[in-house]
C-alpha cells in the first residue's frame, strides 16, 4: 500500500471525513444535507470542518437517516475525549519550542504541521507576557495559553 492510500484510509476514519465522504456520495451539498437530515448548516460545516467531535443523539439519528447510514457508524467515529488527552509535559515541550522559535513542529496527535505564534500580551502592571499558541493544520489540536 503506498502512502496516500494510507493516508487517505486513515483519515477516513475520523467523523468529518466519514460525513463529507458520505454526503457526497448521495450528492448532498452542506446545505442539501442539513435540509434533509433537517439540522442547521452550520452544524454540518463544523462537522466537516472537524470542530464538532460529539454529537447529541438527535442529530447523530438525523444525520444517519438522511445520509442512508447506522447511527453507530456515526457513534463509532466521535471522539472519546479521555482517550485522545495529550500530556501535559508534551505540552509544555511544545509550548518552550515555541517560545524559543522552534520552527517546524508537528502535531503530538496526528504528526501534521503546527501553526504556531507566540501572542504578545500585557499585564496589569504593564509587563509584557509571550503566550505560545499553536494549532494543527489536520485534526483539532491546539495550544492556548
Amino acid at each position: 500500500m503506498n502512502g496516500t492510500n494510507l493516508c487517505y484510509d486513515i483519515c477516513m476514519k475520523t467523523l468529518a471525513r466519514f460525513i463529507q465522504s458520505k454526503r457526497d456520495e448521495m450528492g448532498f451539498t452542506q446545505k442539501g444535507l442539513a435540509v434533509a437530515a433537517n439540522i442547521s448548516v452550520n452544524i454540518v460545516e463544523e462537522i466537516e470542518a472537524g470542530k464538532e467531535l460529539f454529537l447529541p443523539v438527535t442529530i447523530r439519528q438525523a444525520l444517519a437517516k438522511a445520509l442512508k447510514c447506522e447511527p453507530d457508524e456515526i457513534k463509532a467515529l466521535e471522539k472519546d475525549i479521555a482517550s485522545d488527552i495529550v500530556s501535559p509535559e508534551i505540552i509544555e515541550s511544545l509550548k518552550q519550542l515555541i517560545l524559543n522559535g522552534a520552527g517546524g513542529l508537528k502535531c503530538p496527535k496526528c504528526g501534521a504541521p503546527l501553526d504556531t505564534r507566540v501572542a504578545r500580551m500585557y499585564d496589569l502592571e504593564d509587563n509584557l507576557i509571550l503566550h505560545p499558541k499553536a494549532h494543527c493544520t489536520k485534526c483539532p489540536f491546539q495550544i492556548h495559553s
